[in-house]
């Protein structure tokens, strides 16, 4: 079950940032260098990028002329007519040579707009595709690329809390963005700023304080209070907030505004305060007052910023707002800082982690929270296009999809859990494929047989099949290669799993017939069946993985062969489990680690060795978002035709959020797993 974002704020134990420790005095600084004026007084928020030939080019925003660029000296060099400029951050990477993705929230329209700008000649030309409406006030934004499969998103922030996650892509010749999820705080969202190396996202509620996200759509919504007004050290207005990652020495600086100070965090020590500081007038530049946006970047921009600089807004500056460079150098020192390697936010930071992206999805389910649960396929022999996707809906019954996703039948028979397919069951005198599954609403098995002709399932039940379990969970199918019976394995909510024996009642009809019990000490739920080698694999959603013989007179032993504590790669719950049969005894086991949003592999050969891990992340260019939160899962090596020509991957999304729909499920050609994880392919 996700959990709501309230529920992680009373689970954070204290405030990471009324940590003690840091400096026992407030030094106080100077800028070394300062900007021209914004035209219209109107600075906003800025940031600093370096250029190939040394030094650094400052974008600015400006609610008047729109975005607005300075040199490192101060001196305005150029603007992009970008509306009413509330905010603006930059991502390099855009397609053109030299460019940065710059992303600004004109307030004149509330629309998020995005352009492509040389940082070399100051060039730049708006490539939003069609018109990005936020939906609210916007009060400013910040981007965030995932490290995993470079995906650009932003965040745009409203005054009435609101924090809305945007997917920006490619499409129809310019930046296109769909809306992936959103966030709600109490009150005024006024600032954000986003890490792309560590995943984190830092939110300034301006009455309140300074909040850390997880910034992928993907995640579950726990935010993390790092410094609270009047509760911590600041007094009474949250405002701009700055990321220093310099990798050893990683730190987060927010302004507290109504006090005319800067307290830092450390990030390497869960953002304890480390001290403050403020910006008094120098010789030549007056100090800072009212702080409102902040950037800051390691990278050494020329001799007077060695180890990075901070930009702040001085939205007092005696001759209207503007911005000020202060060294990173000097802040290091006052505040008795660590030193770290600079970052180059031209080398986007690279994960290993192995990515696919889904190409198709289901219709999502017809009602909210959690429902949608497993998927099975049946396969048509005849036309392997026309095979079907089998998914059940937990609060209703089952659905039956074609290829396409497009919805064939629904059976509102009861509350399914979980369903599988075996082909060649004798049920008269004709050959069927049976469809089982868990119902919660019966706690029975129900039973059905597909008609390949219509691509239907027809109930085929001998009445209601007892599991004897309260609340029956997991379930998977088996069909013996040494007696060619046909089985049935259901788990409860106690633990225990039972085998039930599938026979021909007589017209026209099936029975479960229960032949063994297999306890197990807590929850288990996800399990498959490998029909030639007649093992049986068992995921206990805590603990880890077992197999055991899949034959009535196995035994009552499993084997345990992958742990949660043992290994990394696995975070609790393990939920589906699903079988990629290469022929020849070998092939895949795919589980669903559902605590980290990924899929652990293992061989299905010898001692079941771990394989690797992928995830399933969005696909901006098709609309398409991640699988995150996965119940059940099924993959096959079958040759379905078309991009799944080297078999499928099928997943239960537990967070639909691309539109914000409600569960389905998603699409993946094995070929993208086995390119990915460099796994072998059915021939």
């Amino acid at each position: 079950m996700q959990k709501t974002w309230l529920a992680g704020l009373f689970a954070t134990a204290a405030l990471a940032g009324c940590a003690s420790g840091g400096a026992t005095t407030t030094p106080s600084l100077t800028a070394i260098a300062e900007t021209a004026p914004t035209e219209q007084s109107d600075a906003n928020t800025a940031l600093i990028v370096p250029r190939a030939n040394g030094g650094g080019l400052i974008i600015g925003s400006s609610e008047t002329t729109g975005i607005e660029l300075y040199g490192l000296d101060g001196a305005r060099v150029g603007a992009i007519a970008a509306g009413a400029a509330v905010g603006v951050d930059a991502r390099y990477g855009a397609p053109a040579v030299n460019a940065w993705v710059v992303a600004t929230l004109d307030g004149s329209t509330n629309q998020l707009r995005l352009f492509e700008l040389n940082a070399e000649t100051g060039v730049g030309r708006e490539r939003t595709a069609r018109a990005l409406p936020v939906g609210f006030s916007g009060e400013s934004l910040c981007l965030y690329r995932d490290a995993r499969d470079q995906t650009l998103y932003a965040f745009a922030l409203g005054g009435a809390g609101q924090v809305a996650q945007y997917m920006i892509g490619e499409r129809n010749g310019g930046f296109d963005a769909t809306l992936v999820r959103e966030l709600r705080l109490a009150s005024e969202a006024s600032y954000c700023t986003a890490d792309d190396a560590t995943g984190d996202l830092y939110v300034a509620e301006q009455g309140v304080g300074f909040w850390r996200f997880d910034p992928d759509p993907e995640a579950e919504v726990v935010p993390q209070l790092i410094d609270a007004v009047r509760l911590g050290h600041i007094t009474e207005e949250a405002g701009g907030l700055a990321v220093y990652n310099a990798g050893a020495a990683s730190y987060l600086v927010g302004s507290d505004a109504s006090a005319n100070q800067f307290h830092v965090y450390d990030r390497n020590n869960d953002h304890t305060y480390v001290g403050s500081f403020t910006l008094a007038a120098g010789a030549t530049i007056d100090g800072v007052e009212a702080a409102g946006g902040l950037n800051a970047s390691s990278f050494a921009f020329s001799p007077s910023f060695t180890q990075g600089a901070l930009v702040a807004t001085d939205d007092e500056n005696d001759g209207g707002t503007n911005y000020k460079l202060i060294s990173w150098a000097n802040i290091a020192g006052a505040l008795n800082l660590s030193a770290g390697t600079a970052q180059d936010p031209r080398t986007p930071p690279q994960s290993s982690m192995a990515i696919v992206h889904p190409i198709t999805e289901t219709a999502p389910v017809e009602t909210d929270g959690d429902s949608a649960d497993d998927p099975a396929i049946w396969v048509d022999r005849n036309d392997p296009s026309r095979s079907i996707i089998i998914g059940t809906q937990k609060q209703s019954g089952l659905y039956v999809y074609d290829l396409q996703g497009r919805v064939l039948q629904f059976l509102p028979d009861g509350r399914m859990n979980n369903v599988d397919v075996r082909d060649n069951f004798r049920l008269g005198n004709q050959t069927v494929s049976l469809v089982t599954s868990s119902n919660r609403t019966t706690d029975g098995i129900s039973i059905y047989r597909v008609d390949p002709n219509t691509r239907r399932l027809i109930d085929v039940a001998d009445g209601v099949q007892p599991t004897g379990f309260t609340d029956p969970y997991g379930l998977c199918m088996y069909t013996s290669a040494r007696t060619n019976d046909t089985y049935v394995f259901v788990n409860g909510d106690v633990g225990t799993m039972r085998q039930y024996r599938l026979t021909d009642a007589g017209n026209g009809r099936v029975r479960a017939t229960q032949v063994r019990e297999i306890p197990f000490a807590s929850q288990t739920e996800g399990c498959v069946a490998d029909d030639e080698a007649g093992v049986l694999y068992i995921g206990e959603e805590d603990v880890g993985l077992w197999r055991i013989s899949a034959e009535p007179d196995g035994g009552a032993v499993p084997t345990s062969f992958a742990t949660v504590e043992a290994n990394d790669a696995l975070k609790d719950d393990l939920e589906g489990i699903g079988l990629y049969d290469l022929g020849g005894g070998r092939g895949y086991l795919i589980v669903s680690s559902q605590g980290n949003n990924t899929y652990a592999v293992f061989n299905r050969q010898g001692n079941n060795e771990y394989v690797g891990t992928f995830a399933v992340l969005a696909d901006a260019a098709r609309g398409i978002d991640g699988i995150s939160e996965t119940d059940g899962l099924e993959v096959l090596s079958d040759n379905l035709g078309g991009p799944y020509a080297g078999g499928i991957f099928i997943a239960q999304d537990g967070r639909n959020i691309a539109p914000q729909q409600y569960q389905n499920f998603k699409l993946v050609p094995w070929s993208a797993i086995a390119e990915a994880l460099d796994l072998e392919t059915r021939q």
